[in-house]
């Protein structure tokens, strides 16, 4: 009689892998910013969005420039905050900062990348916070009004998870939306409006 050998199944490579289980990724501690209940906006972050191209005339126009969206997000309720930037200077950002914090109120602590240009503003912020000008005549608003600007590690762009998040949310509503058609200024500032107010809705 003949003896019949069986293969030990973890010996069995078809076996072994389909019996695999997947490792499990441990998550790290949040930021205070992420789970500290507050109004929106008192802790956010901001990233750019771009180059996008739109007609710098009227719609028959066929001469192009390239503007930048800014990405404002609030670390605790993850709404999103969308300024149109005209280009990547320091200049446009502090615009674009005012009309932030005009529209959404006052902020503790701001996060964002290590981008020049959110370097330079915070040199230039420090600068404006700390000149005898400001100190005289505005001391009190400056309590208020002063802020943290605070830099995610270099190289590190899993740190900024939560406005990336929400550049890939706008990205995927203004490609379907859009496409490759090129829109006038009046458009596109629109268009990112309602863009804004599909995503908070």
């Amino acid at each position: 009689m003949k003896q019949v050998i069986r293969p030990v199944l973890r010996r069995c490579l078809p076996c072994f892998k389909l019996k695999a289980v997947a490792s499990q990724q441990l998550m790290g501690q949040l930021p205070l910013a992420r789970v500290t209940a507050s109004r929106p906006f008192v802790n956010a972050g901001i990233d750019y969005v771009g180059p996008f191209e739109i007609n710098s005339g009227n719609t028959r126009s066929k001469t192009t420039t390239k503007c930048y969206v800014a990405l404002f997000i609030c670390m605790a309720t993850k709404a999103i905050h969308l300024e149109l930037v005209s280009n990547l200077t320091l200049e446009a950002f502090i615009a674009a900062l005012k009309r932030f914090i005009a529209r959404r109120g006052l902020i503790d602590h701001f996060y964002s990348d290590n981008g020049s240009s959110f370097v330079g503003a915070n040199r230039e912020l420090k600068e404006f916070f700390k000149a005898e000008d400001f100190l005289s005549q505005v001391h009190n608003y400056a309590a208020k009004t002063q802020f943290q600007l605070h830099f995610i590690p270099p190289n590190s762009p899993h740190f900024g998870g939560l406005w990336e998040a929400g550049i890939k949310s706008l990205k995927y509503h203004w490609k379907r939306i859009v496409g490759k058609e090129l829109l006038i200024f009046e458009e596109f500032i629109t268009l990112l409006a309602q863009v804004e107010a599909c995503l908070n809705s």
